[in-house]
């Protein structure tokens, strides 16, 4: 027998018994704060002895991921995090000087266009008068050659602020941010919803009894939000740990998931790329992360397990958070690369949707025809309906109401008809 104790913050503890026997004791903390320190400490130990480890808290498993905050604390490059300094950054076109088949076609992926200065949104230019009624109030987006106008009225009162940013392309919806006069960064309550082709609510920022124009009209960002809303929009928006919006370069370019550039670039230039056994090109390359941690990567903005989990989202809410619902899925086992977030979607092109598509890599894991034998490269079984289209049935299509739009559910599974959503 075989006993090891690892002493934790968080009064978390480890104990291993007999061969690969893992007990892990934690007391739950109360707070975000709390279970972020007791997830992390648990999680720090237990990656040195193994290489997926299974959490089961309330019934719900996560296979060896992080919340963002916990990878942000880790040393390395991670997406989101604020830079020492915006001169690292070089910029796409630097990067099409060696990429230029990778930067031709991740310019125009919607990743890339997914943040806007509001007077050139193109849903707003064709939508140029937007209005929306409800509760006594009437809100408007008026769009001009160089301004976007976003105005509310209870009819005794209007007040009016030219939108600064659009957050979305508006292939599904399109969120607006403003300044006032305090300076700071509000949130219009109303967004725009393609589904719609008008303005309604904002998820989630609704206010049932508005106390007067003002808030009905909009809803305060603090400092923290802020980065975290741009650096999942943008790349180098945040230096020396302070937001820096005069010098953020809008949507997700090669840097935001490379890290900065310039020091890889001026290394090439060098030549240390054509050296023997050269493996450090002061760049990041995701490409090499475990399974579980390449979901983590793109779960810094599409929500990763714990992220989702510690927000409190509930219900078909998290087919939002697509790397959180693979996790949850019985395929996804103790993590596969051929199960990725990349395995299916190339960041660097447009989305593919087309279900076909998909079929190579679902016969990467599973067996073709009905009554063939699994083996260990290929454990899945054979679907007895259909040889192709997997994704049509395997991956559902869920209707989200605050979104007024339908998600791709990310969990994948034999659909039951009447289902309860499973979480």
């Amino acid at each position: 027998m075989l006993a090891l104790r690892c002493a934790l913050r968080g009064r978390s503890k480890i104990e291993m018994s007999g061969i690969g026997t893992f007990i892990l004791s934690i007391t739950l903390p109360t707070s975000s704060q709390g279970w972020n320190t007791t997830l992390r400490n648990a999680w720090l130990c237990l990656r040195w002895f193994v290489p997926a480890t299974a959490f089961a808290v309330q019934g719900v498993t996560a296979v060896g991921q992080l919340s963002t905050g916990d990878h942000l604390a880790e040393p390395g490059f991670w997406p989101t995090q604020s830079q020492p300094s915006r001169e690292d950054f070089a910029g796409t076109d630097a990067c099409s000087r060696c990429h230029a088949s990778k930067t031709t076609t991740q310019i125009e992926t919607p990743m890339a266009r997914n943040l806007v200065p509001a007077a050139a949104a193109e849903i707003l230019h064709s939508h140029r008068s937007l209005t929306f009624s409800i509760g006594g109030f009437d809100y408007q987006i008026d769009t001009g050659t160089n301004q976007a106008e976003y105005s509310v009225t209870n009819g005794n009162q209007r007040i009016s602020y030219p939108l600064g940013w659009a957050f979305g392309t508006g292939r599904v919806a399109q969120s607006y941010l403003f300044r006032k006069e305090d300076g700071s960064f509000y949130e219009a309550r109303i967004s725009y919803f393609s589904s719609l082709k008008a303005l309604n609510f904002t998820p989630w920022r609704a206010v049932s009894s508005p106390s007067g124009v003002q808030e009905a009209m909009y809803r305060p960002v603090g400092e923290a939000e802020l980065e975290r809303c741009f650096s999942c929009h943008s790349t180098a928006s945040s230096a020396g740990g302070r937001f820096d919006e005069k010098h953020l370069i809008p949507g997700v370019t090669c840097e935001a998931c490379h890290g900065p550039g310039l020091n890889h670039i001026k290394a090439m230039d060098a030549g240390i790329g054509s050296r023997p056994k050269t493996s450090n090109l002061e760049i990041f390359n995701p490409d090499g992360l475990l399974p579980s941690d390449s979901v983590d990567f793109c779960g810094a903005c599409h929500g990763t397990f714990w992220d989702t989990k510690l927000s409190g989202t509930k219900g078909v809410s998290t087919t939002r958070s697509a790397p959180y619902r693979l996790v949850t899925s019985k395929c996804w086992g103790n993590g596969d690369p051929r199960l990725t977030c990349t395995a299916c979607h190339d960041p660097h092109k447009q989305l593919e949707t087309d279900a076909k598509a998909y079929d190579a890599v679902c016969r990467s894991c599973h067996v073709t025809s009905p009554g063939e034998k699994t083996t260990i490269r290929h454990p899945g079984a054979a679907c007895p309906k259909a040889t192709s289209n997997c994704t049509s049935c395997h991956m559902t299509k869920t209707f989200i109401p605050e979104m007024h739009a339908n998600f791709t559910d990310h969990r994948i599974r034999v659909v039951k008809p009447g289902e309860v959503f499973p979480e």
